[in-house]
């Protein structure tokens, strides 16, 4: 079987493998960091784009819009997919990437709720939307051309490149954005500045473009279309024949909806959940979550070189089973080292700061900033900004923000404990595209594997820092009904990872096989 294969597949040369890895990388990872920064910014475009009078509700709906970008995925895996296998994965990837970016940018320029009202979430509803239709093509695209190219039995390793790309387009929009912000300042930055990371994408874009245009088609979609042997119907045959659409169900419910919410938990709603349950100053949080990406990305080439050995199955279940059984004490930890009510502070020490600052509509914007020091060196803020009286409306409700600093011991242990999760991520993350593109035959490849990754990732993933808010709002109100109700409302959140991931898991270890699948093409 393996002498029929080699005769079969065409041979490719490593230089021309690594620039192949180097263009689908570039333009995924940017695809990624266009997706990202909608995220990264979410507490203050839902000051910029919803009402402020009710801060949780406005931030409920800037994540909902987060989340609408990844429900239509599977929609544009659909699409996508379909064209990627009729008229070849080059071009289909190249439409994506123009999407992604027009959209992006177009994010940049839509002027606030408080400019255009209702219009404002509306259009960013609608182009996150846009957003979220070319992802869904693109990162099935990119797989499988990578895939179609790398060797027989090392697409585990090589496939994992595409794999860094989704933690390194985080880690590069975490980085402009602290760039930007850091350059302006805070209040000009919450002002304008969030635009510049959106704008800045088309530079990027058009880059990943030039790029792509050198990159020619997969050869074993080539030899397909050369033989006259592509699929005439990628949908039908996809997921209208039993046995596909069997393993179409069990790539999701076996294996991509639990690395999803590991996946989107260990990135995503950690820098939330510190940022929002911890309150820690958004420069130090986004430190800590950059310094873990960046130390554990090398993971994702380890667990995917290491699955061409062992297996896919036991690395992503080992990835599943290790969040399930850790979760709950590490964000309790989490939240410990940020935990006021544990910490002595120095009353004697503690400052008040007040401004003034005029306002265009005649009105006074008084900013009172209350710092507070603690014995293990913790510094907290409390910021109340009130507009006083203008000469057309009444004075506007104090808005109250809070603001932790740790202490360089706390800071790197926080490091270290959002590091194990993406350690995590590596796990179930790494090794999924060689385990997808494994499971499907060529002439169908960008079909079949785009939906199950898309549904899993997009929709179980995606949904994990909306609903996990959305279930300690749920059990903090209710301590405030009945104090005690819920002994630690803000580990609530992390029962919608554990179930989806726990159901995956048992899925995974009874149904899915370990041994690679084989295709005719291959």
């Amino acid at each position: 079987m393996a002498s029929k294969r080699a005769k079969t597949k065409p041979s490719v040369d490593k230089r021309t493998l690594f620039s192949v890895i180097s263009a689908s990388s570039v333009g995924t990872l940017i695809e990624w960091y266009d997706f990202y920064i909608f995220g990264s910014l979410a507490a203050i475009l839902s000051s910029q784009f919803f009402p402020k009078d009710n801060p949780t509700a406005a931030l409920l709906s800037t994540l909902a819009t987060f989340a609408a970008g990844f429900i239509v995925r599977p929609f544009g895996a659909l699409v996508f997919g379909r064209l990627g296998d009729l008229v070849g994965r080059k071009y289909t990837f190249l439409v994506t990437l123009v999407l992604m970016g027009g959209s992006t940018f177009a994010i940049g320029l839509i002027p606030g709720y408080a400019t255009i009202g209702f219009w404002a979430p509306l259009l960013v509803l609608l182009l996150r939307l846009i957003q979220g239709l070319a992802l869904g093509g693109e990162y099935g695209g990119a797989a499988t051309y990578v895939a179609e190219y790398a060797p027989e039995g090392r697409r585990g390793y090589y496939t994992s490149f595409i794999q860094t790309t989704a933690t390194l387009g985080l880690f590069v929009s975490l980085g402009v954005i602290m760039l930007t912000r850091e350059s302006l300042g805070v209040d000009k930055f919450s002002d304008w500045g969030w635009r510049v990371p959106f704008l800045l994408s088309i530079v990027l874009v058009g880059v990943s473009i030039v790029i792509r245009l050198r990159m020619a088609e997969s050869p074993l979609f080539s030899k397909l279309k050369t033989e006259g042997t592509l699929s005439k119907n990628p949908l039908a045959e996809s997921f209208g024949k039993k046995q596909n659409l069997k393993m179409v169900l069990l790539a999701l419910f076996g294996a991509t909806a639990g690395q999803g919410v590991i996946w989107y938990t260990g990135q995503f709603y950690a820098l939330s959940f510190i940022q929002k349950a911890c309150n820690i100053e958004f420069v130090q949080s986004n430190m800590i979550v950059a310094i873990a990406l960046l130390a554990a990305t090398p993971f994702f080439i380890v667990f995917g070189g290491w699955s061409d050995r062992i297996g896919r199955k036991p690395i992503m279940l080992a990835g599943m089973a290790l969040g399930i059984l850790t979760y709950r004490p590490i964000y309790d930890k989490l939240y410990s080292l940020a935990d006021l009510t544990q910490r002595q502070e120095f009353v004697d020490a503690q400052t008040i700061d007040r401004k003034l600052a005029k306002l265009d509509n005649g009105g006074t914007l008084v900013t009172m900033t209350t710092t507070h020091f603690y014995e293990d060196g913790l510094i907290a803020k409390d910021i109340e900004k009130t507009v006083t009286a203008t000469p057309k409306g009444q004075p506007g409700k104090p808005e109250l923000t809070k603001s932790v600093t740790l202490p360089r011991a706390s800071f790197w242990l926080m490091v270290l404990l959002i590091f194990v999760q993406v350690v995590y991520v590596t796990m179930v993350y790494g090794p999924v595209a060689a385990f997808l593109v494994e499971l499907f035959p060529t002439r169908i490849r960008y079909t079949s594997m785009s939906l199950p990754y898309h549904i899993g990732n997009g929709i179980f993933g995606g949904l994990t820092p909306f609903i996990a808010t959305a279930l300690v709002a749920t059990a903090t109100k209710a301590n405030e009904t009945v104090p005690g109700s819920v002994a630690k409302p803000y580990l609530e959140g992390l029962w919608y990872p554990i179930l989806v991931a726990g159901v995956c898991f048992v899925i995974g270890l009874v149904y899915l096989s370990n041994k690679r699948s084989t295709t005719p093409e291959d």
